[in-house]
């Protein structure tokens, strides 16, 4: 899927923008992280002269307009077209409204302040990993800056179930001999489950060796909300935004 790559900021607002779901809002998010948060930033707003994420552009003056600058691009400019549907086109216009009013950036935390937080009292290297250093059992946070915007670091701290991506899911599995093993789930298909279990071990676990096999609904991360201040909680989201990758 190519890039979404330019819409450029202008005085023009969007006015009477029609109401969407939290579903819409929620695929939107995901269309734009995957496809377009790389060159743009997660805020929209890394390309020097363009910013998705104040509701102003200057090719568009409706939603409609939008969709369609989405679906065929802008001739003569680096915005290319897509293949994506109306109802795709229509949930990233939904995102982008919802990063305008759900407010952006990493407040006032610091983000050193904040790395020993997750190297420490937060216990967070036990599980994940920054630039080599950590655990392989959660996902890998060395660039978690370049894809997620604060706001959603910050879900993600106080509410882990919230939001888990597909590539994310946990299974748990039960053997035959009474051996019960969590972990990330990597591969499975009717006859096998790939998996990695606590001690960052690669297991390939034949079915008709389990007594039991299911995908986790609810992430095995712990919330944040009692265990960090309000302070602490935003010194941690500040190092999380910094991380930019290598």
């Amino acid at each position: 899927m190519r890039v979404f790559l330019v819409l450029l900021v202008g005085a023009v607002c969007l006015s009477a923008q029609p109401k969407y779901s939290q579903a819409e809002v929620a695929d939107g998010a995901r269309l734009f992280r995957f496809t377009c948060a790389a060159c743009h930033g997660p805020d929209g707003d890394r390309v020097a002269g363009v910013d998705l994420g104040h509701d102003k552009f200057r090719h568009a003056s409706t939603d409609e307009g939008l969709i369609e600058i989405i679906q065929k691009g802008i001739s003569g400019t680096a915005m290319p077209p897509h293949s994506f549907t109306h109802y795709q086109a229509e949930s990233v216009v939904a995102y982008l409204h919802s990063v305008a009013t759900s407010g952006r950036g990493a407040g006032t935390g610091d983000a050193g302040r904040g790395r020993a937080i997750f190297e420490g009292k937060g216990g967070c290297i036990a599980c994940h990993r920054v630039n080599g250093n950590g655990s392989r059992v959660g996902p890998d946070l060395s660039d978690i800056g370049k894809l997620r915007r604060a706001v959603e670091i910050e879900q993600s701290l106080l509410d882990p179930s919230a939001e888990i991506l597909p590539q994310n899911r946990y299974v748990r599995v039960v053997t035959r001999a009474g051996q019960t093993i969590t972990g990330p789930l990597l591969n499975q298909d009717m006859f096998s489950i790939q998996m990695m279990d606590s001690n960052e071990k690669l297991r390939l676990l034949k079915r008709a060796d389990l007594r039991e096999a299911e995908v986790l609904k609810e992430s095995p991360m712990p919330s944040y909300r009692d265990k960090l201040s309000q302070t602490e909680l935003a010194d941690v989201i500040a190092y999380l935004v910094s991380l930019k990758g290598f």
